[in-house]
């Protein structure tokens, strides 16, 4: 059985970053409380989690494979029909899965 120790450092460092990512949620999102936000930005503000998204991935699938090209597919598809990101993602993790194993 090996033993494992817990890095005092390594908890500290989580959980300040823990801390410093929900203050700046909590902040922004009491800030936009306080103004009057224009349809414009509410759209942008709507659209962010999906460019996120994108912004991470899509450098990723210009050097992918067949597999990971179809579930992108698969992505979008659920995405469109769904418009929900987190099940858009999930379902796009499990279809990269079983492609992968089957090509």
């Amino acid at each position: 059985m090996s033993s494992f120790q817990l890095n005092p450092l390594v908890i500290a460092v989580i959980v300040g970053m823990s801390v410093v990512t929900y203050a700046t949620k909590a902040g922004g999102l009491w800030l936009l409380s306080r103004i009057n936000v224009s349809d414009r930005v509410e759209s942008g503000l709507k659209m962010l989690p999906g460019a996120i998204i994108i912004s991470i991935l899509g450098p990723e699938l210009i050097s992918a494979g067949p597999a990971e090209w179809s579930s992108a597919a698969v992505v979008l598809l659920v995405m469109w029909r769904t418009e929900n990101v987190l099940l858009a993602l999930l379902c796009g993790v499990a279809a990269v899965l079983i492609f992968r194993n089957m090509m």
